[in-house]
């Protein structure tokens, strides 16, 4: 139950917004600067078998593209996640936007996309 996430996420298109600022356990350290990419495992799932270990998982996953706060710093964002999204395309990666929002506090633009990773083990 440890999704890909990082390698399918490692394309020259998300490098070149974000760099290597992409983040696991849904946070980014202090004061990381934007943009950048943070994700989560929402649930997974073994594929169990009676016949012993189970030989893959199925592992739903947020992944958050955060940009801002300035107002040209939306169409950053959603250039990110259309790099994320084009990036779990190539990968055979079901994907879906699941908020497209900016934050109320800090006026960051945030868009996350849940992706379900099937993968063997």
């Amino acid at each position: 139950m440890f999704a890909p996430v990082f390698r399918v996420l490692s394309t020259p298109a998300v490098q070149a917004l974000v760099g290597s600022r992409i983040y696991g356990s849904g946070a980014a350290p202090q004061n990381t600067p934007l943009p950048y990419i943070t994700w989560f495992t929402v649930v997974g799932q073994p594929y169990d078998q009676l016949s012993g270990a189970p030989d893959g998982d199925n592992d739903s996953t947020q992944i958050d593209c955060w940009a801002g706060p300035s107002d040209d710093q939306e169409t950053v964002c959603r250039n990110i996640a259309q790099a994320v999204r084009d990036a779990l395309d190539s990968a055979g990666i079901a994907n879906r936007i699941v908020v497209h929002t900016r934050e109320p506090d800090t006026k960051i633009f945030h868009i996350g996309l849940q992706a379900d990773f099937i993968h063997s083990r």
